[in-house]
């Protein structure tokens, strides 16, 4: 397993972000290492040095520092898209290899390279900045549906400085069966699910807990 580049993203205008600026810093692009990754400041957005989030609604933050998206998956993008995605395609910060990112378990620490240690606290949920970046009809409703997943959400435990080739670690796994793949589901195609996720909520990021415990109320669990 090992992360096959760092990339960031620096602010542009333009017609499809709902960003209150009007910038997004999805356009991410592979930089050269060693690149620091730590946990946000108050206020901060991004965890990597360089990066930028500008809809810190829904982006960015001590519980979505930083967002990883597996190469095998966007390759089975490629394939279905026919045409190249280039690591950063999908805005992720980390494009690695031979990690099961999706069928990871919420809490779940991954150690990359000597120092950073990241858990994982859910998925991506793609939103309308994402589907005019893409430019693909139906993306969002594609997207959720996709076998593929929809890469890790992830807050920094210990920072550290990574690089392209650094070798990842799973270092811890939680003793519940939520993963990324299984939290998306809930929160996107059956939210009568989300009640069930609840047993992750202390590692999950804010805006999944907030919505799994809406419904849990909803559905008196």
């Amino acid at each position: 397993m090992e992360l096959l580049s760092v990339n960031v993203g620096r602010p542009k205008t333009v017609g499809y972000t709902n960003a209150p600026s009007g910038l997004t810093g999805i356009d991410k692009r592979p930089v050269e290492g060693p690149v620091p990754i730590a946990a946000p400041v108050p206020g901060g957005a991004s965890g990597v040095a360089g990066d930028t989030v500008c809809d810190l609604r829904f982006h960015g933050g001590p519980d979505r520092a930083v967002h990883a998206f597996a190469r095998e998956d966007m390759d089975a993008w490629e394939r279905e898209l026919g045409r190249p995605l280039p690591a950063g395609s999908f805005g992720e910060n980390l494009t690695t290899r031979g990690l099961d990112v999706n069928g990871a378990l919420v809490g779940e620490r991954w150690r990359i390279g000597p120092d950073l240690v990241l858990e994982v606290t859910g998925g991506r949920i793609p939103c309308r900045t994402f589907a005019g970046f893409v430019e693909e009809d139906g993306w969002v409703r594609r997207f959720n549906q996709s076998a593929a997943g929809p890469g890790a959400l992830l807050r920094v435990i210990t920072p550290g400085e990574v690089r392209a080739g650094d070798p990842i670690e799973v270092v811890h796994r939680p003793d519940h069966p939520i993963t990324i793949t299984r939290l998306h589901h809930a929160a996107t195609t059956d939210r009568s699910l989300l009640p069930e996720t609840l047993v992750a909520a202390e590692w999950m990021e804010s805006g999944l807990l907030g919505l799994a415990r809406k419904y849990a109320e909803k559905y008196g669990e």
